[in-house]
Order: C-alpha cells, then sequence, then structure tokens
C-alpha cells in the first residue's frame, strides 16, 4: 500500500498541471492500494469548495462518491468519512448572521470522526461541543 497527500490527489482530480497529473494517474492507477487520510480527503474538499474552484455541493458528493468507487482507493476509515457525507447532504440550511449557512465536510467529519471514537472505544462521547451554528445541526452536537 501507499499514501498519497492532498496534492496528489488534488492533481489526480482536476488534472490542472500537466506533469503532475500524469503522476498522479500512474500512483493511483498503479497495481498498488492507495491509503487516502482522513486530513487529505479534508484538505482536498476544503480547497475544491474554496474561492479558487468553489465546486458546489453536489459536485463534492460525486468526487467523494466516485473516489469510493475507484478499486485501488482505500480511505483511512470508510464508515468516518461515508457518516459525514451522509451529514453534508443533510445539514439543514440555517440563518447566520443574515446569511444562509450549511455544515460544511470538515464539521462533519469531525463530529462523525468523535462518534466513531466512541463506538470504536465503546465508551460514550456527546455531547459534542461546536461553536458553529450550522455543525450544531448534525445530531449529537451542542452549543458549549
Amino acid at each position: 500500500m501507499i499514501a498519497v497527500d492532498t496534492n496528489v490527489l488534488l492533481r489526480y482530480l482536476i488534472k490542472d498541471d500537466q506533469v503532475q497529473a500524469e503522476k498522479s494517474q500512474k500512483l493511483i492507477n498503479s497495481s498498488q492500494k492507495v491509503l487516502i487520510t482522513d486530513v487529505a480527503i479534508t484538505e482536498t474538499i476544503w480547497v475544491l469548495t474554496g474561492k479558487r474552484y468553489q465546486l458546489p455541493k453536489d459536485k463534492i458528493v460525486d468526487v467523494i462518491h466516485a473516489l469510493f468507487a475507484e478499486k485501488n482507493i482505500q480511505f483511512e476509515d470508510p464508515q468516518a468519512v461515508w457518516y459525514p457525507l451522509k451529514d453534508y447532504v443533510n445539514a439543514p440550511p440555517i440563518k447566520v448572521k443574515g446569511k444562509t449557512k450549511q455544515a460544511d465536510f470538515p464539521d462533519a467529519l469531525i463530529i462523525n470522526k468523535a462518534k466513531r471514537y466512541g463506538q470504536i472505544n465503546n465508551i460514550k462521547v456527546h455531547p459534542i461541543y461546536a461553536f458553529d451554528k450550522a455543525a450544531q445541526e448534525i445530531e449529537g452536537t451542542k452549543e458549549p
């Protein structure tokens, strides 16, 4: 198994640098399994939704689904990515200081990683505190 960082994953997805994109393609399409850590997927989504690329939520969901479909890709903890994706998709929009906002994928990942930690270690992790009002819409969170 090999692992790739955020930049390798981004070049694979957006192909904005031909040389690096080709190298990324070779790595990810090789005969070895490719580990994508929770941090790498979170940073990737952060970049894709940021000012430069501004991918909408539905396209981010498509990207994650496509990565799950790749035969060589292995997520660090697939459930810790799958459950946040569900929360990210289903997060209700709320008004915060006059603006409509929804929980983003990193918020959902943080919350679901905490829940998953509890499951794996057979301990109760509840509530999960967040100042972010949109993140508080995800089940199990609460304002401090």
